[in-house]
C-alpha cells in the first residue's frame, strides 16, 4: 500500500479503545492501597490515559478530589506519619515538596516537625549509636549520620553537646 492508501485505511477504521478498568477505577484500586498526591496519581494514571484527549485525566482527578478520595492534605500527614520518626524536618519537608505540595501547604506540618525535632532527632541517636562520641572523627561520623537523616545542625549540635556535657557531670 502507498503511504497515502495507508492513511486512508487508517482514518476510516477506529483505533480501538484500551481495554481495561477505566481511569477512575484504576485511580480507586491505587488510592486503597495508600494515600497519594495529585502529582503522583496523575504520573502513576498517564500511561492509562488517552492521550488524544488531555482534560480526561485532569477531570477525574478533580473528580476524586471532589469526593474525597484524593486529598493533598491527607497525604501529607500520612507521609509524616510514616517518616517522622527515623527523618528529620528538612528531608521530610523536601519529600513532600517532590509530591508537589506547596509552601503555603506546609506550614502546619513545618511547625509540627520543628517542634518535636529535638526528642526524634534523640530517639534516633540512641538508637543508632547510644554512647558520647570519643574523639572528634566520633564526633563528625555521628553528626554527618545524623544530617543525612535531615536534622538540623542547631539541633544535632544540642543533642551531641549535651550527651558530652552530660558525661563529664
Amino acid at each position: 500500500m502507498a503511504d497515502s492508501d495507508q492513511d486512508d485505511f487508517e482514518q476510516l477504521v477506529p483505533k480501538p479503545k484500551r481495554q481495561g478498568p477505566s481511569l477512575k477505577a484504576r485511580a480507586v484500586a491505587i488510592l486503597s492501597r495508600r494515600e497519594h498526591s495529585r502529582i503522583e496519581l496523575a504520573r502513576k494514571l498517564a500511561a492509562h490515559a488517552d492521550p488524544e484527549d488531555t482534560s480526561q485525566l485532569e477531570r477525574v482527578l478533580d473528580e476524586l478530589q471532589r469526593d474525597n478520595w484524593l486529598s493533598n492534605e491527607r497525604f501529607a500527614q500520612n507521609l509524616v506519619h510514616r517518616r517522622a520518626s527515623r527523618k528529620g524536618t528538612a528531608l521530610v519537608l523536601q519529600e513532600l515538596r517532590q509530591h508537589g505540595l506547596s509552601d503555603e501547604q506546609l506550614g502546619d506540618i513545618r511547625q509540627q516537625l520543628q517542634s518535636t525535632e529535638v526528642q526524634r532527632a534523640t530517639e534516633v541517636w540512641q538508637k543508632k549509636f547510644g554512647r558520647t562520641p570519643v574523639d572528634a572523627k566520633d564526633y563528625a561520623r555521628q553528626f554527618r549520620f545524623m544530617a543525612s537523616r535531615g536534622f538540623s545542625p542547631q539541633c544535632l549540635r544540642q543533642i551531641i553537646g549535651e550527651q558530652e556535657s552530660n558525661d563529664a557531670d
